[in-house]
């Protein structure tokens, strides 16, 4: 099965826009079509940011799907801190794939990563989908 961490802003996406790629990823993730990683520090990252009072959020919606998230995440344990990334608040996403040796770590930041981490492949969500689709067939996104 495919293994993918999500970067935040993918999730905050998907919140955001359920038309969007980024709610097609989480709701694959969800499904458990592919194998969600995490580690605490990304779900605390993601929780953070969808319980942030600057954003039009509704709270109850946000915390179910945070819920949603943890529950259908596989839970890693980074071995150490990483300082690869342009914007240090994303080593997190880095240690965590490492950890869980994701094939994908998908992000709509691609420029904040190396292209290739490990054993993981940085890409953006149409790059996703289309390895997706091209994976598991024609029954991806329109």
């Amino acid at each position: 099965m495919i293994r993918v961490v999500l970067d935040t802003n993918i999730v905050v996406s998907a919140y955001l826009n359920e038309d969007g790629l980024p709610f097609f990823i989480v709701k694959i993730a969800l499904a458990r079509v592919v194998q969600m990683c995490a580690s605490e520090p990304v779900l605390a990252e993601y929780e953070e940011l969808l319980q942030r009072k600057s954003y039009p959020l509704d709270r109850r919606r946000a915390k179910l799907l945070l819920d949603k998230l943890r529950a259908a995440s596989t839970i890693v344990k980074p071995a150490g801190h990483l300082s690869e990334t342009s914007d240090p608040d994303d080593n997190i996403f880095l240690e965590c794939a490492q950890a869980a040796r994701a094939h994908y770590l998908i992000t709509g930041n691609t420029n904040h990563f190396p292209s290739r981490w490990k054993y993981t492949e940085v890409v953006t969500p149409r790059m996703f989908i289309n390895t997706w689709k091209d994976f598991y067939g024609a029954a991806g996104p329109r």
